[in-house]
């Protein structure tokens, strides 16, 4: 089986770590990475979103051709993954859907802690879309733009606090890692919850989406023809 990651920003410097982010998945399950040819450098509002979805679903029709058996949009926003959808015969997931259906068989009050506050609305859209109001029962920021989350050390020390508050707070009782860039340190917020008093799931958004890709692979399913047509790209 060969998934592609694609990349939906103009970014080479955002480079995923795919042993980590692909860990979970089958020994005969490869991933490789693309990157858009236009749109954003980052995305982190709804503007950003819009700018980089042209540009996946490009991306997503090439990726069919060359035989890829199912592809990850690798950001929290899911820019484009919906027209994607339409426009090829093999599955198609952002960074969104994945992880909050992992996460609700876990946990009946999810946090989602994010980046900046710009793009709280873009992923509160996603959760009405979703109609998962009643189970998010908020959305936190770290204040940390997407090209600073390579500090770990403050990344970490961030998304505990803002982990903290929604426990103590907002009544969460899992947490939800509200961007796909923030990889490889669920383990350790998970642990610094702990020693607080807090045995609660953190999910990882990258490795929920594609061990989720992989199965709907693996099990032959493919997004419904009701809800996404498919459409001849450019008619």
């Amino acid at each position: 089986m060969l998934l592609l990651d694609l990349n939906p920003i103009m970014d080479a410097s955002i480079i995923d770590d795919l042993n980590y982010v692909g860990k979970f998945l089958l020994p005969g399950t490869r991933i490789e990475t693309r990157q858009v040819a236009g749109g954003p450098f980052t995305i982190q509002s709804e503007l950003d979103d819009v700018h980089a979805a042209y540009e996946v679903v490009k991306v997503c029709i090439q990726a069919e051709k060359d035989g890829f058996d199912g592809i990850f949009v690798n950001c929290f926003g899911d820019p484009g993954v919906r027209a994607a959808r339409q426009a090829v015969n093999i599955p198609v997931f952002g960074g969104f859907e994945p992880v909050m259906h992992l996460t609700m068989g876990l946990a009946d009050k999810i946090a989602i802690i994010s980046v900046l506050k710009s793009v709280i609305p873009l992923i509160r859209g996603s959760v009405e879309r979703a109609c998962l109001q009643e189970r998010v029962c908020c959305i936190r920021e770290v204040g940390i733009p997407v090209h600073d989350l390579d500090d770990i050390e403050k990344l970490i020390a961030a998304l505990t606090e803002q982990s903290l508050l929604a426990l103590r707070n907002d009544g969460a009782e899992a947490i939800v890692l509200g961007c796909t860039a923030m990889v490889d340190v669920a383990e350790r917020i998970k642990i610094n919850l702990l020693q607080e008093g807090y045995h609660v799931p953190v999910v990882e958004a990258a490795q929920a989406a594609v061990t989720l890709l992989e199965t709907q692979v693996r099990m032959g399913l493919l997004q419904s023809r009701v809800t996404y047509g498919l459409q001849p790209y450019g008619e």
